[in-house]
């Protein structure tokens, strides 16, 4: 039976997910919740992960979510595999188990909220939060200040010392993708002062195409429509206060 991916492309661990199965071959089938339309509540989707997020797999008898949990388990299930994505070396597994870890409460954590209260929130309908931008921003600074000094910390190009790139390598990247969606000045003004994390960055990129740009299309996509819609709300406004003036 072919393994079933259920995902969403705008969400980061979903595009991991996608992009570790086209890299290394595995035949797979990919089926689309999306998450604008609540369709991760649905009662089937919530039959796979009752949680109700993406991403999700379905393998034979196996119903697996969490994106870590899914990226191990197909490194390991698939024996087309490479072996630095999750090597045998317990010690190096341990080291990317380590950075997983770390992940979810740290660079995800300040991602998600900088971006969504930054900028998404109004597409689906809630006001921007500043305070809470704030709070996402520090975290995610702080983040991109820890993978610059120590995750990429020796001569290796990807993260813990590797020459090559690892599930982590993959699943961090991912994340700081949705970084595209800001505004180049907020953009550049985070990552500028971390020249190693965008070496880092682009060689995971390099490593993983051209499967890693045809995945993220759709979030270049969602940037071009963010910045439509900005340019008619600018444009809007300026009317606006013309009319305003001549009244």
């Amino acid at each position: 039976m072919k393994l079933k991916v259920y995902a969403d492309r705008l969400s980061q661990p979903s595009r991991a997910v996608i992009i570790f199965c086209k890299v290394n071959g595995i035949d797979f089938e990919e089926i689309e919740v999306k998450l604008a339309n609540r369709e991760q509540h649905s009662p089937e989707f919530k039959d796979i992960n009752p949680m109700a997020k993406v991403p999700a797999i379905v393998d034979g008898r196996l119903k697996l979510f969490e994106s870590h949990a899914i990226l191990t388990y197909l490194s390991c299930a698939f024996p087309g595999v490479a072996d630095h994505w999750y090597p045998n070396d317990l010690l190096k597994r341990a080291k990317i188990h380590s950075v997983l870890d770390w992940h979810h409460s740290n660079l995800r954590l300040g991602t998600v909220k900088y971006v969504f209260n930054h900028k998404l929130a109004p597409v689906v309908g809630l006001p921007l939060n500043p305070e809470a931008a704030a709070k996402g921003k520090k975290i995610l600074s702080s983040s991109l200040s820890k993978i610059e000094s120590f995750w990429l910390k020796g001569s290796g190009r990807f993260l813990v010392g590797s020459n090559q790139p690892s599930i982590a390598d993959l699943s961090l990247v991912c994340e700081t993708m949705q970084l595209e969606l800001l505004d180049e000045e907020d953009r550049i003004g985070l990552m500028d002062p971390h020249k190693k994390v965008q070496q880092w960055i682009e060689s995971t990129k390099n490593a993983t195409r051209p499967h890693f740009d045809e995945v993220h299309e759709v979030l270049f996509k969602v940037k071009e429509n963010l910045q439509k819609q900005q340019s008619l709300g600018a444009s809007s406004g300026s009317s606006s206060s013309s009319n305003t003036t001549l009244h």
